[in-house]
C-alpha cells in the first residue's frame, strides 16, 4: 500500500496576511541588509555588489564568456556587457578573442582583478558570520537545510511552470 504525502498546510491566510511575517519578505529583507553591509565593506575598493559578483564567478571558474557570466549572474547579456565595460575600465577584466572560434570573446581577470577577487570570500564570510551572531553550529546547519528545502521547492515549481508553457 502506497501512502500519499501529507497535504501542505496553508501557512498563510489572505484574511490576516501580514507581509512582515512572510518568509519571502524576511528573506528579501535579510538579503537587502546583507548586500548593504557587503557594499559598505567593498566601498573603499570601489567595487559594487553588481561588480564583485562577476569577479568572483570568473575567479571560481563559473563562466568565461559574456553569455555564461550573464546566465550565472542572472543578468541579460546587454547588462553584463555594460558591467564588463566598467570592470574593464577599472583594469579588472579583459576581453580576449578565442583562438579556436573568432566569434567567441572570453572574459579573463587581469592580475588586479585576480587580486580583487581573492579578497571577496573573506568579506562575504565576515558579513555573513556577523549576521549569524548567536546561532549555534547546529542551528546554522538546520537553517541551511530549511532554506535548501524552500529553494528546492521553488526550483521544482519553476520547472513545473516551464514544462506547462511548452
Amino acid at each position: 500500500m502506497t501512502r500519499k504525502p501529507p497535504a501542505t498546510p496553508a501557512f498563510y491566510d489572505p484574511d490576516n496576511y501580514q507581509p512582515s511575517e512572510s518568509v519571502g519578505f524576511m528573506m528579501r529583507r535579510i538579503l537587502n541588509l546583507v548586500t548593504t553591509q557587503v557594499d559598505r565593506e567593498f566601498e573603499p575598493s570601489g567595487l559594487t555588489s553588481a561588480q564583485w559578483v562577476p569577479l568572483l564567478k570568473l575567479h571560481m571558474g563559473a563562466g568565461s564568456t559574456v553569455a555564461e557570466l550573464a546566465r550565472n549572474c542572472q543578468l541579460d547579456a546587454g547588462s553584463m556587457t555594460r558591467l564588463l565595460d566598467r570592470l574593464e575600465a577599472k583594469g579588472l577584466v579583459r576581453r580576449v578573442r578565442s583562438s579556436e572560434d573568432r566569434r567567441v570573446v572570453n572574459i579573463e581577470l587581469t592580475d588586479e582583478g585576480t587580486a580583487a577577487a581573492k579578497t571577496i570570500p573573506a568579506v562575504l564570510c565576515s558579513v555573513q558570520n556577523s549576521h549569524m551572531r548567536g546561532f549555534t553550529v547546529e542551528e546554522w546547519q538546520q537553517l541551511k537545510g530549511l532554506l535548501r528545502r524552500i529553494l528546492d521547492n521553488a526550483t521544482a515549481i519553476q520547472g513545473e511552470r516551464e514544462g506547462q508553457q511548452q
